[in-house]
């Protein structure tokens, strides 16, 4: 039976037309996202009882020189008119300047930020590396004393503070054991021994050819990656056992194993498979938290990424480069967030047969 040429045109219209209807909706839906979370930056960046002005000018500056700086920040107008300049300034390009560096924030965030995707990104590979397998475990061998072990281990890595740990980990196995490099990214006697040329110690190292400086590197990232690559595994891993729980009890798993298939091919070929499609905004909701919520760790090991670069900026009271570093991470998540629900519409054969 062939198919009416206006019919398959008309058929290719409607899908054309729906999935325009699908990204105009995404990016309203973006727009409406970023719009709330530079509202709600800026606001809050308001109403903390923080004066920028004394951070410029000092405790003891007289009022004249108070009152001038004052009015040059524009907080002399309505807070709604200082919000609609901010606005202008973002769309810009412009996240002002910071005052405590002295440099344009948006500046100051690009060369912070690789060191925080750096530790983010070997952070998410142990997390997945580690989660997914003991989750899938865990599910397989249900109330056994594995997934028991599982769960526990799970369960202390999502529910201790990680700075606690960070803590920990630097009194043991850098203070006593002394395995890892200290805070920071280099020990002193190589900070000068490469050149910096992506942000990124490992590469950067790596690229100057000096193998003594890499080693060095890599001895000062392993604590910090291996404790967020634990806390990631912890929720990997129980997002992953809930996943396979739901796919194992599946009748399509049950007619497989009716059928004769290896357990195997049931776990890894048919349930595992099915579950990756979730999984798949599981990785990446974990990777938008371990940039967002890398304030501790950068803090605690001096690592000199975006969240430390928050954290420093948030004590000295300059909140231009607060802000800035929030909206940023804040717009990355949101980002991560959207890309991983249309991967998962992309991935979910369910989805492709309701856009026929």
């Amino acid at each position: 039976m062939t198919t009416n040429p206006g019919t398959r045109s008309t058929r290719a219209a409607g899908r054309a037309l729906r999935l325009g209807g699908s990204l105009a909706s995404v990016a309203l839906t973006i727009a409406i996202t970023l719009l709330g979370l530079v509202a709600l930056t800026f606001f809050i960046g308001r109403i903390v009882p923080i004066d920028p002005v004394l951070t410029i000018v000092g405790e003891k500056a007289p009022p004249e020189v108070y009152d001038r700086v004052y009015r040059e920040l524009g907080l002399d107008q309505p807070l709604i008119t200082q919000f609609l300049y901010y606005l202008r300034d973002i769309a810009r390009g412009d996240l002002g300047q910071s005052y405590t560096t002295d440099r344009a924030v948006l500046s100051d965030i690009l060369r912070f930020f690789p060191a925080t995707f750096e530790l983010a990104v070997l952070g998410i590979i142990i997390g997945v590396a580690l989660g997914v397998p003991a989750g899938v475990i865990a599910a397989v061998k249900r109330d056994t004393w594995v997934d028991h072990i599982v769960r526990i281990v799970a369960l202390i890595g999502y529910s201790v503070p990680i700075f606690w740990l960070a803590l920990m980990g630097l009194l043991v196995f850098y203070a006593k054991l002394q395995w890892v490099g200290g805070p920071g990214q280099l020990d002193i006697g190589y900070a000068y021994s490469y050149t910096r040329v992506t942000g990124f110690i490992l590469v950067d190292t790596a690229l100057s050819g000096d193998w003594a400086v890499f080693a060095n590197a890599v001895s000062h990232i392993a604590l910090p990656a291996l404790l967020i690559g634990y806390y990631s595994m912890a929720y990997i891993s129980r997002m992953t056992r809930s996943v396979m729980l739901e796919q194992l009890s599946s009748e399509y798993v049950l007619a497989a194993r009716i059928k004769g298939a290896s357990e195997y091919t049931v776990v890894v070929r048919h349930a595992l498979r099915n579950a990756a499609i979730p999984l798949v905004t599981i990785v990446a909701l974990s990777f938008g938290g371990l940039l967002e919520g890398s304030v501790l760790i950068e803090t605690v090991f001096s690592w000199p990424g975006l969240g430390n670069y928050i954290a420093q900026s948030l004590l000295g009271g300059d909140m231009n480069a607060v802000l800035g570093g929030t909206l940023v991470v804040g717009t990355i998540f949101v980002l991560l967030n959207v890309g991983s629900d249309l991967l998962y519409r992309l991935l979910d054969p369910r989805t492709k047969a309701a856009a026929q």
